[in-house]
């Protein structure tokens, strides 16, 4: 979906002034329609706004220990459909022929899969909420309504202030963090200013519950 660095092709270009970035702008955890979404990035700031442009970010383990036993409980062995459609629509991604063919290529590689609704870090093992507004559509144990009203929850749960950190760039700094266990948010509060990040995306694994 989004242009490379021609000398290291595996780093993309968010650039307004190229790209509609406001899919960024909403709670996610980086390409969780994959099979194995990936394991961390690496972001860097290129050309920054005289203001805004924040990210945050939110620990899924926080959010995890802060729900009630009760509804551990409830969660535990659920699994979650993702879509690749939800945060990259076909009416803003799709508006060129060369852009219809590239959604139309990315939407073909990528159908509707499902990951366990809590994910066990593979490292530390500790468990963390592993649902995102950017592309889950549904609980797939539950009803249409009762899956609706529980992501409601968990979207509007796992992003609490207190779960949250915001980082205000400057010029060439560098987050890195475990995509496995976070989501994270780009404000978009600088339009029509112009903001220019580079990020490479590192390979991840099978997302499991145990």
């Amino acid at each position: 979906i989004y242009p490379n660095v021609p000398e290291q092709p595996e780093v993309l270009i968010l650039d307004t002034a190229q790209t509609d970035v406001r899919d960024n702008a909403i709670w996610h955890t980086d390409v969780t329609f994959l099979p194995t979404p990936a394991l961390g990035a690496v972001l860097s700031a290129k050309l920054l706004p005289a203001y805004g442009g924040d990210t945050l970010w939110a620990s899924g383990i926080a959010a995890y220990e802060a729900l009630s036993e009760p509804m551990k409980n409830l969660l535990q062995g659920l699994t979650a459909t993702h879509e690749f459609i939800k945060s990259f629509p076909l009416e803003r991604f799709g508006n060129t022929p060369q852009d219809l063919a590239r959604w139309e290529e990315a939407k073909r590689k990528n159908p509707p899969l499902s990951h366990p609704v809590i994910r066990t870090h593979p490292v530390s093992g500790r468990k963390s909420l592993f649902v995102n507004e950017g592309f889950t559509t549904r609980i797939n144990e539950l009803s249409d309504s009762e899956s609706e009203v529980i992501l409601k929850l968990l979207f509007a749960h796992a992003t609490r202030p207190e779960f949250t950190i915001r980082w205000r760039w400057q010029i060439n700094d560098v987050a890195f963090w475990d995509n496995r266990v976070t989501q994270h948010y780009a404000v978009d509060d600088y339009r029509p200013q112009r903001r220019v990040m580079h990020r490479a995306t590192i390979l991840g694994d099978v997302p499991f519950f145990r």
